[in-house]
């Protein structure tokens, strides 16, 4: 089948994420070094994060709460109460920063729009996620947004399902291979890897992954997109 359905991830694939995330983890390590080696608190912070995603979900508010849970255990419960607010501040900062949209978004999408069915699949806070559709301007351009809690096969698969959309038909667009690839590939679609900067510790994955039949591929920018599409 020709491909109809063009998914988009948001985060780091439509504007800019992982790198305010990282200038206040920079922010975080410091508050904590009376106590502990920057190095060691990212570990320890990280795994405090991949132990709250079944609590907390993905997004900033879990990221911050999970920063407060680290500063607690590494300084025995010592951490000052200003230094808890500085936290909560940093997580506010993350939550109201604008939407800074990537290089050849605005004009990609809408050459695709007339072309593809489009739709935006991110996952994350809900009230954040909807917050930052609507500030990007991009909301009009796509036929559905869906905001989920993980992307796994089975969640893509009802994506399709609500598409009226066969997994031949749809090709994944994305910055994360543990995310926006993996998982569609196993559903049989096919996926493009935009690669970001800078890509969180739980989202990394060996990208030495088998190809099967070309399923997936890599471009530089969006704006490659429109040609690699019409050779599919």
């Amino acid at each position: 089948m020709t491909v109809s359905v063009v998914g988009f991830d948001a985060d780091d694939t439509l504007w800019h994420s992982e790198s305010h995330f990282a200038v206040t983890e920079q922010r975080f390590r410091d508050l904590l070094a009376p106590w502990l080696a920057a190095d060691e608190v990212g570990e320890r912070l990280l795994a405090r994060e991949r132990a709250n995603l079944e609590v907390f979900g993905y997004g900033a508010k879990g990221f911050t709460l999970s920063m407060i849970e680290t500063a607690l255990e590494v300084s025995d419960g010592t951490l000052p109460a200003a230094a808890v607010q500085q936290v909560i501040d940093w997580g506010k900062e993350l939550l109201c920063h604008p939407v800074e949209l990537i290089d050849h978004v605005p004009e990609t999408l809408s050459l695709l729009t007339g072309c593809y069915r489009l739709v935006l699949i991110t996952k994350g806070d809900l009230f954040h996620q909807e917050s930052k559709v609507a500030e990007s301007g991009l909301a009009e351009l796509f036929e559905r947004v869906e905001i989920v809690t993980e992307k796994s096969p089975e969640v893509y698969r009802r994506v399709l399902q609500r598409c009226s959309a066969e997994p031949a038909e749809f090709v994944m667009v994305g910055n994360s291979i543990r995310s926006d690839v993996l998982p569609v590939l196993e559903l049989g679609a096919r996926a493009v890897h935009v690669p970001y900067g800078i890509t969180w510790a739980h989202e990394a994955v060996d990208e030495t992954v088998d190809d099967g039949e070309c399923s997936w591929l890599r471009i530089d920018h969006l704006g490659e997109l429109p040609g690699l599409l019409g050779r599919l």
